[in-house]
């Protein structure tokens, strides 16, 4: 028989789930690159309007959260809701312990898109999501099994694009390494059947 998650089970994996994908926001905000999902959103508004990154990373979470509560239940959404607010506190202590000079794009893209795909895998395991497409890709997963990773790409596609008028080319290139490593890292590991935790 399968075992659910406990209470204490979902805590550190959103605990962990949040703390990759915070550590990955911020490699790719250093190198000034985006990345995929309300993420990449946040961090391109971030550089237009001199925005604290996770007050937009909420601020755009709003209607995907609505979404979430209707079509993927409250339980979902309250995680979700709880694991995006850690974020964005996450995303303004982090830098008063860890000060990063300098980092190639490369390894910004490949780290930071890495680390944020750890992230939502690790929430979507315990039954959350960083909110936003994320809530979109996993609800289409589960309504109609379209892989999540597959939607993620596509989504992230649009948002490249929409970057190249923004952004200069080279960093809308190792950005889309970025939203590679990440979309890779949930098309790899988030298979329907795969995995049996809830």
């Amino acid at each position: 028989m399968i075992k659910p998650h406990s209470l204490l089970d979902d805590v550190y994996g959103i605990a962990v789930g949040v703390l990759f994908a915070a550590i990955g926001i911020l490699l790719l905000q250093v190198a000034g690159l985006i990345t995929g999902g309300v993420a990449g959103i946040a961090l391109l508004v971030s550089y237009l309007s001199g925005w604290q990154v996770g007050q937009l990373f909420l601020l755009i979470n709003i209607p995907f959260f609505l979404f979430g509560y209707l079509f993927m239940g409250a339980r979902f959404t309250v995680k979700s809701l709880i694991g995006s607010a850690l974020i964005m506190a996450l995303l303004k202590l982090i830098p008063n312990g860890l000060v990063i000079g300098h980092i190639h794009p490369l390894v910004a893209a490949l780290t930071g898109g890495t680390f944020c795909g750890m992230g939502i895998l690790a929430l979507a395991r315990h039954g959350a999501g960083l909110g936003g497409t994320g809530i979109l890709t996993l609800w289409l997963q589960k309504k109609y099994a379209i892989n999540a990773g597959r939607t993620q790409v596509m989504i992230d596609s649009v948002i490249m694009l929409c970057a190249l008028g923004l952004v200069e080319p080279g960093r809308v290139g190792w950005s889309a390494v970025s939203a590679v490593a990440m979309s890779s890292m949930v098309m790899a590991w988030h298979r329907a059947g795969r995995y049996y935790g809830s």
